[in-house]
């Protein structure tokens, strides 16, 4: 399972494109595997024949764990001349195992040494095993689900959940002995009760790493949020200036959102307190700005491609890219790169209609921005007239750890600002 960014510590595979027996090149296509909320394909490291897929599609492992045997060319047919007499023959379940153990004593232990059941446990995830460590369980009292009968990480949380449920055996002299509390199961202990006509839909791979990240965050970070009011009068008549001409240069469409972005940067480096992340017992402020823009996707599913250095982009820039990323998102041809790094992020529920909302923080980021629709209202004016202005509403929600709502404010004025101060006869570039 290769590691799909920096603090990512494990992947679900999604979707196997290969099977055992097919051939492959080197690079091709061999799975899908899904991080960071998107289904990313992973190319096969090196040419050969798939011997066996180690893991089955939905089935979350580390980083690091073995998920496929691949011969490569001429591996096949490099056996002995002549076999050992005094060793049996491995089975091919035990031939196909992961990797020989260590040295140890006068030589090194043959895959033939070790028993169908050694092998079964050894190819089973380091969660796995931690989680038995911790809950003193003997991984073999397990029947798994996975390939070759391994152990996977639902199997032993099941396990668990049935040993909290069945009542503690009386010890000897008769009090009852309290287990260990388990680990958090991935799913609620109780289900809901049905009625006639309910329809049940299971999660999709994406839609269970939305609802573990979010889960995280909140739970994790303490949220607040604050909002300002922000005229655009002026920024809608620059882009009703420029949009036509703009099209037809560029070949895009000219949004809001690349203005957004961009006042956005600029007040990040006045106030860099909301570019961090909290860090344990420490605040990590990032030097890069790589801005995170939230898309929503048809099928119900959220992924949040990264401007990375969006600082070094002008308006022209940042409308090019974010068109990219949003491209790539909808036709699922994000890579790992493309979601990972970021250190802030722009949220356009503005796009559908919202008015205000209080977005969840991207974890571990500090901070996230919306930006809401923009409406015609009437607005008292400085000398109390009445006019009808294009006003749109700005939240920030925050992590309450790394700062407090005079810096929220702060930023989300400086943002207001940058926006107010276009007009018609402002640039677009």
């Amino acid at each position: 399972m290769p590691q799909l960014g920096e603090s990512v510590t494990e992947g679900t595979l999604s979707r196997w494109l290969k099977s055992e027996g097919d051939e492959i090149q080197k690079y091709e296509p061999l799975c899908e595997v899904v991080n960071d909320k998107v289904d990313t394909e992973v190319p096969s490291p090196l040419a050969g024949r798939i011997e066996k897929l180690l893991i089955q599609e939905g089935e979350t492992v580390d980083v690091g764990t073995e998920i496929a045997l691949i011969a490569v060319e001429g591996e096949a047919d490099e056996t002995p001349a002549e076999p050992p007499v005094d060793e049996e023959a491995p089975e091919p379940e035990e031939a196909l195992a992961a990797a020989p153990a260590a040295p140890g004593g006068d030589g090194r232990e043959s895959l033939a040494e070790k028993s169908a059941e050694e092998l079964r446990l050894t190819r089973s995830s380091p969660v796995v095993r931690r989680l038995a460590a911790e809950h003193g369980i003997d991984l073999r009292q397990i029947s798994g689900s996975g390939i070759g009968g391994r152990v996977t990480k639902k199997d032993i949380l099941s396990y668990i959940e049935e040993l909290e449920k069945a009542p503690a055996a009386p010890s000897a002299d008769g009090e009852r002995e309290e287990r260990a509390p388990a680990a958090v199961a991935e799913e609620p202990r109780e289900r809901v009760a049905l009625y006639e006509g309910d329809e049940i839909v299971e999660l999709t791979n994406i839609r269970r790493a939305i609802a573990s990240r979010m889960s995280r965050s909140k739970r994790e970070a303490p949220h607040a949020w604050t909002m300002v009011e922000v005229d655009v009068t002026g920024l809608v008549a620059l882009r009703e200036r420029h949009k036509e001409e703009f099209r037809r240069r560029e070949g895009i469409s000219l949004t809001y959102l690349p203005f957004i972005i961009k006042a956005v940067v600029e007040s990040l480096k006045e106030h860099p307190v909301l570019n961090s992340v909290w860090d344990g017992d420490r605040i990590v402020l990032r030097k890069q700005i790589n801005v995170g823009v939230a898309v929503d996707l048809e099928e119900g599913a959220l992924v949040v491609p990264v401007i990375k250095e969006a600082d070094s982009y002008g308006i022209v820039g940042l409308a090019r890219k974010a068109s990219e990323l949003i491209k790539k998102a909808r036709g699922k041809s994000l890579s790992p790169d493309d979601i990972t790094g970021g250190t802030f992020t722009v949220n356009n529920p503005g796009a559908l209609g919202s008015v205000i909302s209080t977005p969840i923080i991207n974890y571990p980021q500090a901070a996230i921005l919306s930006a809401e629709a923009i409406v015609k209202r009437p607005v008292v004016l400085e000398n109390d007239a009445i006019a009808i202005r294009s006003m749109m509403n700005l939240e920030v929600s925050f992590d309450h750890r790394v700062l407090d709502g005079g810096a929220a404010l702060r930023f989300l004025n400086a943002v207001k600002g940058r926006l107010e101060s276009y007009g018609p006869e402002s640039g677009v570039s």
